[in-house]
């Protein structure tokens, strides 16, 4: 929270503030086209209050075995799941965002270097991981159905 708040000016950014009062407790995602310094898609699930966050630089896994980057990033507030717009220049982030998909998901496993779960959205569904493998890096594979 604290280093979301930080990065960001909410007088000149539409991107939402944290809020304490948020709704908490829903399996909802998101993945959001940035179009940075760098196109990117970010990749959220809600889990705990918070939107856990990863920066995916070549997109989500579309097929069973692919396995992506994906870059750990601060949480956002929950209500981030509905921001699409312009971050303007000079803001942390500045650029365009659109919701490539949403939906909700089923949390199978969670621990400090696994996250598996089921995704339910309009472009992306079924069975997905996410992996640490050092600092912020992590995989994001796309699971083959059994």
């Amino acid at each position: 929270m604290k280093t979301y708040q930080e990065k960001r000016h909410f007088d000149k950014t539409p991107e939402p503030p944290w809020r304490d009062d948020q709704d908490k407790g829903q399996h909802r995602f998101v993945v959001q086209k940035h179009q940075a310094a760098h196109l990117h898609y970010d990749f959220r699930l809600e889990i705990g209050g918070v939107l856990q966050s990863w920066a995916v630089p070549k997109g989500p896994p579309l097929k069973p075995g692919v396995r992506r980057l994906a870059i750990k990033v601060e949480d956002h507030p929950v209500d981030y799941i509905d921001f699409a717009g312009e971050i303007p220049q000079g803001e942390y982030g500045a650029g365009s965002v659109e919701i490539w998909d949403k939906g909700e998901f089923d949390l199978k496993r969670e621990s400090t270097d696994i996250v598996e779960f089921s995704l339910r959205g309009k472009k992306l569904s079924g069975s997905y991981a996410l992996i640490h493998t050092a600092d912020k890096n992590w995989l994001f594979i796309r699971r083959k159905e059994v």
